[in-house]
């Protein structure tokens, strides 16, 4: 399989990563720094029931997807719900708080659990359009994109995903007609459980490495910078180039600057973003009363 292609494929498992923070940003206006950790605590449980329980595959996605859906009511209802109307440096220092937490928790409870999740599906190659593609890789690369597709159909065309706009847009709106945020809120953070959980999944079968995920969400910050924190579409367009552009630079640039360049290169373009179109490439700048 070319490197062009495998990019590819990484950056759809990049875009669906970023769809759980595009997530909550969209509908709350927070930005959850404790990403990487809820993916990383997604994989574990999901690793856990299906070699610590003994439940099958399918049982053990089940089991990680409620395990972090209960996580995300419970975190909403807690602190968050104490949390409505405060300044957003609240809001960050709580998730920040958080990812400490789950990293803490994961090493004390999760010990002796597998470092890998090993699907029941083959590596050989198929050809697509005369290029070889490794199936495993593109089997993660269909799940993503129906995640991506599915949340971006329950955003535009569901009464509660048109609600959750509503909310984002103007709370105090919001609730003179009538929308319950605390539930809508909460309905958000489950979902967010239980998005890290397959994008765990896919993380770690798709790269082929263990649980060093917690990273991730840090590694996946480019994109929805790039993107747009309030795009779907962003998301995935932000992913593909992040992808490419990690390709080029591990490839063309590490040679000549000096290894790591490639990990580096989303941030470089992070600034340049910033200088040029601060909201991204499809985000909407709020407007501003005065």
């Amino acid at each position: 399989m070319s490197s062009g292609t495998s990019e590819a494929l990484a950056g759809t498992t990049y875009a669906l990563i970023a769809l759980a923070f595009v997530l909550v940003y969209k509908a709350s206006r927070m930005i959850n720094f404790a990403l990487g950790e809820w993916i990383m605590f997604g994989a574990l449980l999901t690793s856990a029931g299906w070699h610590a329980i003994g439940l099958g595959l399918g049982g053990a996605v089940l089991f990680g997807c409620a395990g972090m859906a209960l996580l995300g009511l419970a975190f909403n209802a807690i602190v968050l719900s104490r949390l409505v109307m405060r300044p957003v440096v609240a809001l960050i220092m709580v998730t920040l708080g958080l990812g400490a937490l789950m990293r803490g928790v994961a090493a004390l409870c999760f010990r002796g659990v597998p470092g890998a999740i090993s699907l029941p599906i083959s590596a050989d190659p198929v050809p697509i359009f005369g290029i070889a593609v490794a199936a495993d890789k593109l089997a993660g690369a269909v799940v993503a994109a129906l995640c991506i597709c599915l949340v971006s159909w329950f955003f535009h065309v569901t009464r509660t995903g048109i609600a959750l706009r509503a909310i984002a847009d103007d709370q105090q709106a919001a609730l003179a007609a009538g929308i319950d945020i605390r539930r809508h809120f909460a309905l958000v953070w489950a979902a967010t459980g239980v998005i890290s959980v397959i994008a765990g999944v896919l993380w770690t079968f798709v790269t082929g490495g263990g649980f060093g995920v917690a990273l991730v969400g840090l590694k996946v910050f480019p994109i929805v910078i790039i993107g747009g924190l309030d795009s779907v579409t962003g998301c995935i367009i932000g992913a593909m180039i992040i992808g490419v552009l990690e390709s080029l630079g591990t490839g063309y640039l590490d040679p000549r600057l000096g290894g790591g360049f490639g990990n580096v290169a989303g941030y470089v373009l992070i600034l340049v973003m910033l200088m040029l179109r601060p909201h991204g490439l499809f985000g909407r700048p709020r407007p501003e009363r005065v």
